[in-house]
């Protein structure tokens, strides 16, 4: 099973594979500005939680690289104007903003001239992404011991190497399962209104030779009801101290899932959580209508009809039965320090 690096830093280039055109065309992106990445952020041509952190670094790398500033103070008027730009592109998934942070805390520590200061930001955006993966690998290991030889795990929307630098996070955690002898079967829902699990999840599945079932998002309680699936895994975007933040119609899988017994697991690296926050502090992204009324290029719906298009909603963490991280998977038990903003050893 080969890895695929979704998105590195070439010379001044940030090199990646425009999402939108998959699974029927693999188009590599090269991104060069700041106008460039922001557009393919808002655009999803870059989409998933820890992929979009690594996007925010490495747009602060581009500034960096081409920037003409003279001095540090300069610099880093670029770089804070970057972040503001990268941060309006989407307000929902935390990674964009968590890295964008990183990056910028350390050039305002950094006590170095300007081209000094433009190496470190390169290489502490090269190191988000490099740690990413490592990550994602730990992921996938923590959370294959919670799958068991035979299972049918349930997914929605795409938390595979497309949404990450590499491996994945809930498919990483199927990934790791299917490495270590285990077979099983995966039920992808298609995830409307873009499709990323028909597009993206089943794609990554069929590629690596894991046998993967596609379901429209409203067979979700069919498939529960017949005991089609063992278990749960989905990727988030954001974790606060009551919930849990991912693509829309995750929420409607796990209270499925509750109601039939069947485990929810959530798979996502530490930078994911965000425990300064509570889920009524949190901006849920609203996408434009054209997502809902339009399939694909073809309009479906009926001139002048009104259109709500979250892109995310909120799961309270009484409906979930774990959360698998890197360093650790965090149960039920843990749940109750998150609400005081503490992140347990």
């Amino acid at each position: 099973m080969k890895t695929l690096r979704t998105i590195k830093w070439c010379n001044g280039t940030v090199e990646t594979i425009d999402q939108t055109l998959l699974p029927h065309k693999v188009q590599p992106l090269k991104i060069k500005t700041i106008d460039e990445m922001a557009e393919a952020i808002k655009n999803l041509r870059i989409r998933g939680a820890p992929l979009l952190g690594a996007a925010a670094g490495f747009a602060l790398a581009l500034t960096a690289y081409y920037s003409k500033a003279k001095n540090k103070e300069h610099l880093l008027e670029e770089l804070e104007e970057t972040a503001k730009i990268i941060k309006s592109t989407r307000p929902t998934a935390v990674n964009l903003f968590w890295a964008t942070d990183r990056v910028l805390d350390k050039a305002r520590t950094f006590s170095g001239n300007a081209a000094e200061m433009k190496m470190l930001v390169i290489q502490e955006a090269n190191r988000i992404a490099d740690e990413d993966a490592e990550a994602n690998l730990a992921i996938g290991k923590n959370g294959s011991r919670l799958i068991s030889d035979g299972d049918v795990i349930l997914t929605h929307c795409n938390a595979g190497e497309l949404a990450t630098v590499e491996h994945g996070t809930a498919l990483g955690v199927i990934r790791a399962a299917w490495k270590e002898g285990k077979k099983i079967k995966v039920i992808a829902t298609e995830t409307r209104p873009l499709l990323q699990g028909a597009r993206l999840t089943a794609y990554e599945l069929k590629r690596d030779g894991i046998p993967v079932t596609l379901i429209t998002d409203n067979m979700v309680g069919y498939v529960m009801h017949k005991k089609l699936a063992n278990a749960v895994i989905v990727g988030a975007d954001r974790i606060v101290q009551d919930a849990v933040i991912n693509k829309i119609g995750t929420f409607t899988v796990a209270v499925l899932a509750k109601e039939h017994d069947v485990p929810f697991f959530v798979a996502a690296p530490t930078s994911t959580f965000d425990l300064t926050r509570k889920s009524t502090d949190v901006t849920i992204e609203e996408r434009k209508p054209t997502e809902v009324t339009h399939f694909g290029a073809v309009k479906v719906a009926a001139d002048g009809v009104g259109v709500l298009n979250p892109a995310f909603d909120i799961t309270p963490l009484s409906y979930v039965s774990a959360i698998i991280c890197e360093n650790r998977v965090y149960y039920v038990k843990d749940f109750p320090k998150f609400k005081c903003g503490v992140l347990p050893e």
